[in-house]
């Protein structure tokens, strides 16, 4: 497993991602979601990864910078046929370490509430996330749940 800067040309990166805000689109109405697109994802201030295994792509997630001290992870997604796999858990060490090499005291997250979003509430768990109030520009709602960890 390889994680890579990724500058998010590649078709599979590309369908990844469309996948990622199709499922969003399920879950959540238009108002509450907030995963980035391909544009938003190549901002300055987003690194956005890659997974890969040899040719085949696992899965992706970013960082955004929201200020020097807070990080927020974004677009994490796993290919369909390799959830279970350990490519989540590999991607959020590699942006928990990205963060605290930089310097940031706190790590956030937005992602959706219900059923269909438990296992990434319990990935982020596993690592020490805690669920919190809205953060940033977020606005509280039924359809977001916030989570946070202190890097300190």
């Amino acid at each position: 497993m390889k994680i890579d800067v990724d500058d998010l040309m590649r078709p599979e990166v590309r369908k990844l991602l469309t996948e990622h805000l199709q499922g969003m689109a399920e879950h959540s109405p238009p108002d509450c979601i907030h995963a980035l697109d391909v544009e938003q994802l190549r901002s300055r201030d987003v690194t956005f990864w890659s997974v890969w295994d040899d040719q085949e792509l696992l899965g992706c997630g970013a960082l955004k910078e929201l200020d020097s001290t807070h990080g927020e992870i974004k677009s994490m997604r796993t290919a369909g046929k390799h959830l279970g796999k350990g490519v989540g858990s590999a991607l959020v060490r590699h942006i928990i370490a990205t963060a605290e090499e930089r310097g940031y005291e706190r790590l956030s997250l937005e992602t959706g509430s219900g059923d269909a979003f438990e296992p990434a509430h319990s990935l982020y768990r596993n690592f020490g996330f805690e669920f919190c109030g809205a953060f940033a520009d977020y606005r509280e709602n039924p359809f977001s749940r916030f989570m946070t960890i202190s890097l300190k």
